[in-house]
């Protein structure tokens, strides 16, 4: 025989709170909400314990609204055996303190609206609603809320069976009333809501409730000493289920009392729970804790294979996607925003089916090659002495051309040497700032189409480690990446004929500066070469040379994956800041179309050029404001799909399949 299940829900600030929320807290608040359940012809509620009631005979009058729950196929006496499971958990306990103390807390974990929750689960597998259980994190978003908790909290202060009570016991402090009353900006619409919440919350000697108090059985839970969890209380499957069904995102902690462990990470948990429920968040994911020792967390322990605590389970739309064993604070915030992530993409890309673009590695493109260290040394001492040098410069070339080749030698050796790269081998300061001096005096005196084997010889070092480190902090004036930039830059706007070999291998070196993120990161800041590499590119990339294109290719496809990776890695809350720049993005992106419109040669380069594209538009911040406008001008989407046609790029337009591929993906999807 199935018996139906009503929930009671009363008004404890007694229509107050609907007339005044919008003035004391910034936010309509409907009412701050106390409920019961009733079956059996019993109204069952939590309070100083588990209590009971004839329905609508509670110290809490006539209830403002009744809800139906439907029925449930529970009979009474197997919902007489979870409620005496429920008073290991719902108690009124003491805190550890010696003021004694009910765990009750409107705004904490352990309350009536949680209790309630957790027996409409067990009875029906349902949920109460959303307004209800959601009214901590939305009461407690507003200043006002904020001082008043722990004048709620005074509200429900109870002596302990059997022991003398402390006076005034049905009085919050004067202290907590005053800071409730003073964040408000209306002090005495404020008294009077706050009058109206302790009326209605004590809990009278009444003939009319018949109530039961359970004593302390377990040790109170860390977490009922804070009232700013949002934790939501599962005790049985049914309960879980429901919360499952009305979340997209949901984080399970298995935990017992008995846990050392569990007491340990429990702050952590409930930091998570109120910061990615606050205010607006509030919906977007539920943070839930199962005592496997309490009432049926058992069965929900062993419905999902849990063997241990604390673990914790991750959801996303009802489907366990993660589990988390152990005491691992930065893993566990980890993997809750990487939940999140996926569950409410930050960006309109995120959610895009993008299997191309996903597909290519953000790793940089590297020139790797080894020259013949002793032929460039020779060629550069050629140039050096028709140059007609100073003393100064030929100090320098002395200088350059001893140590610096045969550190060059030992760190990267030639492909048919048989000697292993020696481990950790490393330039150090006063060296690498003897050859940087070196290579400023030199640079100095040959032209731009001369300098390029000296490049060459950086073009390697920047591939070590520690050069590429010490390049990012040193100074401008002797650092040799940002003195070629220069040169070539100069070269470029000059038109001089004679220096693609500069440019082409100061492309190069440019490129292999992302081997070291340190080193990218400096050269792509505001305050970096960040305006100079820009230059390089817009010029470099219509270059009349092929291979020089193609290695502005490479170039604007680092400068690209530098991006995305930082804006995934941001998203994902597991990287540091990126300086992001609409107007440089702009730049950029107009370059590379550019570049994609006139390339006719290279499938190469459109393939680079593509995949540069895809990372600049993907995720940007200013894709919306500021992109979008440009691809419809620029016409993004025609100018890649003609690289699929005759003559588009070769005879027959781009052949490779997953070039194609990506060219299609990228038009479709991110050009229009």
């Amino acid at each position: 025989m199935s018996n139906t299940v009503q929930i009671y829900v009363y008004d404890l600030s007694n229509g107050l709170s609907r007339q005044l929320s919008r003035q004391l807290t910034g936010k309509q608040l409907d009412g701050i909400w106390h409920t019961s359940v009733v079956v059996f012809g019993r109204e069952i509620f939590y309070g100083q314990g588990i209590l009971e009631a004839s329905p609508g005979k509670s110290h809490h009058g006539k209830p403002l609204q009744i809800v139906d729950m439907g029925e449930t196929a529970i009979d009474e006496d197997t919902f007489n055996e979870y409620l005496v499971e429920m008073r290991q958990h719902y108690t009124a306990d003491k805190e550890p303190t010696s003021v004694p103390f009910v765990t009750y807390k409107v705004f904490a974990e352990f309350n009536c609206n949680s209790f309630t929750n957790d027996c409409v689960g067990f009875l029906t597998g349902g949920s109460i609603p959303a307004w209800i259980k959601d009214l901590p994190s939305d009461f407690l978003s507003t200043p006002f809320g904020a001082a008043l908790r722990p004048t709620i909290d005074a509200m429900f202060r109870r002596p302990v069976p059997g022991q003398a009570p402390t006076a005034p016991i049905l009085q919050p402090s004067p202290e907590t009333t005053a800071a409730a009353i003073s964040a408000s900006p209306n002090p005495g619409l404020a008294a009077s809501l706050l009058q109206s919440v302790t009326s209605q919350a004590f809990l009278p000697t009444s003939s009319d409730t018949s109530a039961s108090t359970s004593s302390l059985t377990a040790p109170p839970s860390v977490s009922t000493s804070t009232v700013s969890a949002p934790i939501h209380i599962c005790t049985n499957p049914s309960s879980l289920h429901a919360l499952l069904r009305s979340h997209r995102a949901v984080v399970v902690f298995f935990t017992s009392a008995t846990c050392g462990p569990c007491r340990m990470i429990e702050p952590a948990f409930e930091d998570l729970a109120y910061s990615k429920t606050h205010g607006s968040q509030q919906d977007r994911i539920a943070f839930v804790k199962v005592d496997m020792a309490v009432g049926l967390g058992g069965q929900v322990g062993a419905e999902y294979n849990i063997r241990a605590t604390p673990t914790f389970t991750f959801f996303l739309d009802e489907k366990k996607v993660h589990e988390l064993k152990g005491v691992n604070v930065t893993e566990l915030r980890t993997q809750v925003d990487l939940l999140l992530y996926h569950a409410f993409p930050p960006h309109t890309h995120a959610s895009l089916s993008l299997p191309s673009v996903e597909s290519i590695s953000t790793n940089p493109i590297l020139f790797t090659q080894r020259p013949t260290i002793n032929n460039i040394i020779t060629k550069l001492d050629e140039f050096i002495t028709s140059a007609s040098p100073s003393p100064a410069t030929i100090a320098a070339k002395d200088t350059l051309a001893h140590s610096f080749p045969l550190y060059l030698g030992a760190r990267f050796p030639a492909a048919d040497s048989k000697a292993a790269p020696p481990k950790n081998m490393n330039a150090g300061a006063h060296l690498l700032q003897t050859w940087a001096d070196a290579t400023c005096s030199i640079a100095k005196t040959l032209p731009a189409a001369k300098v390029f084997p000296l490049v060459d010889l950086w073009r390697l070092a920047v591939l070590d480690d520690s050069i590429g480190s010490w390049c990012a902090t040193a100074s401008s004036f002797t650092n040799p990446v940002e003195i070629f930039l220069g040169k070539a830059v100069q070269a470029l706007d000059e038109s001089q004929a004679d220096a693609r070999n500069c440019v082409l291998v100061t492309l190069r070196l440019l490129s292999n500066t992302f081997a070291t993120t340190t080193l990218a990161k400096s050269l792509l800041s505001l305050s970096g070469g960040r305006s100079e590499i820009t230059r390089m590119l817009v010029s470099s990339l219509l270059h009349k040379d092929a291979a020089v294109r193609t290695a502005a290719a490479s170039l604007a496809f680092n400068v690209a994956a530098f991006l995305q990776k930082g804006r995934v890695d941001k998203l994902r809350g597991v990287g540091g800041e990126i300086e992001e720049d609409g107007d440089w993005e702009t730049e950029l992106v107009s370059a590379v179309l550019e570049a994609i419109s006139n390339e006719v040669q290279s499938e190469e380069a459109v393939h680079r050029l593509t995949a540069a594209l895809a990372f600049f538009l993907r995720l940007s911040p200013a894709y919306e404001t500021q992109l979008v406008p440009l691809l419809e001008v620029l016409q993004a989407r025609q100018t890649l799909e003609g690289k699929l046609l005759k003559g588009g790029c070769g005879e027959e337009g781009v052949q490779k399949k997953e070039v194609r591929k990506l060219i299609e993906e990228v038009a479709r999807k991110l050009c229009t």
